[in-house]
């Protein structure tokens, strides 16, 4: 199958195309800016989401596209960063959508990147992808952005939204900026450490993509998060436990917003206890679904 990736020299969209490669797929790449260290023999054309349509040219031919580009959201939320957020996801897919438009065939599915943020903080609500979208900014950002992929319907393409929780990975991502501190005993919760986090092991997303490829069971929103959510509380003592060090020193939360402002209560103050209904219907089977045991996968090397 002929795939266009974007977002694909992102911790996600490294292991993605590496994995595709490898499974004898043909894949072609669109990246913001030339990088060295790209497989040979990847091709890839430049693309900012942010500016302009992408090459025509390299999505002609392609049986499927898999959009994954985007600003970072954890980070200090200024007024141009915010706007960097919006612009590069929801003004970047309808840009995508515009090129794809031009075809004279269109790719068969478009799974596109949606987040849990979605359903904004929701305390212990239990959350499927039937659930109404949440409030804030992020959520704003993620209901657009999930329109904005919506287009793809009118070019008969089936498309899947991915509202991706926290990807736990050994390469980067989350749990790579939370070692160093665990690792030197000085971890501990955020703030109260009652909010739920949904989180993922990389190689179950990057699974979960590869199926939506080819299931057509898998469509509309598909929350790509394990089935079995955490508190912060139980994900700090998990990872202190895995690295053996103690976690006895909690982030408190007005320090947070004092170092992150709004991010901090939108994203590490959030409380999202998301399950994952429709790709569990679709039949997709979760490698792991236990948080111990996916820790312990990533940290054993």
């Amino acid at each position: 199958m002929r795939i266009v990736v974007t977002g694909a020299t992102g911790f996600i969209g490294q292991s993605l195309v590496q994995r595709l490669a490898a499974d004898g797929h043909e894949v072609h790449i669109l990246i913001r800016k030339p990088r060295t260290g790209l497989p040979p023999q990847i091709p890839y054309s430049i693309w900012d989401a942010q500016e302009n349509d992408p090459p025509p040219a390299a999505l002609d031919g392609a049986e499927a596209v898999v959009h994954l580009a985007g600003e970072p959201v954890t980070q200090r939320w200024t007024q141009a960063v915010k706007r960097g957020i919006r612009s590069s996801r929801v003004g970047g897919t309808q840009r995508l959508i515009s090129a794809l438009s031009q075809l004279n065939s269109f790719p068969r599915v478009l799974i596109a990147g949606s987040a849990v943020g979605y359903y904004g903080s929701r305390g212990d609500e239990v959350l499927t992808e039937a659930s109404a979208p949440g409030k804030g900014f992020l959520a704003e950002v993620c209901e657009e952005w999930e329109s904005a992929a919506n287009l793809g319907l009118a070019l008969n393409m089936r498309v899947v939204r991915l509202r991706t929780g926290l990807v736990l990975g050994r390469e980067g991502g989350a749990l790579a900026r939370m070692l160093p501190a665990f690792r030197a005993g000085a971890g501990g919760r955020l703030g109260s450490g009652e909010q739920w986090m949904s989180w993922i092991h990389l190689q179950d997303l990057i699974s979960l993509i590869i199926q939506a490829l080819t299931n057509e069971k898998l469509t509309g929103a598909v929350n790509a998060v394990a089935p079995t959510p955490v508190r912060n509380s139980d994900f700090t003592h998990a990872l202190a436990s895995e690295l053996r060090r103690p976690a006895i020193f909690p982030a408190p939360m007005f320090l947070l917003r004092l170092l992150f402002g709004e991010m901090a209560a939108a994203v590490l103050e959030a409380s999202q206890r998301v399950l994952p209904a429709a790709a569990e219907k679709a039949g997709f089977d979760f490698r792991y679904t236990e948080l111990g045991p996916a820790l312990r996968d990533l940290l054993r090397s």
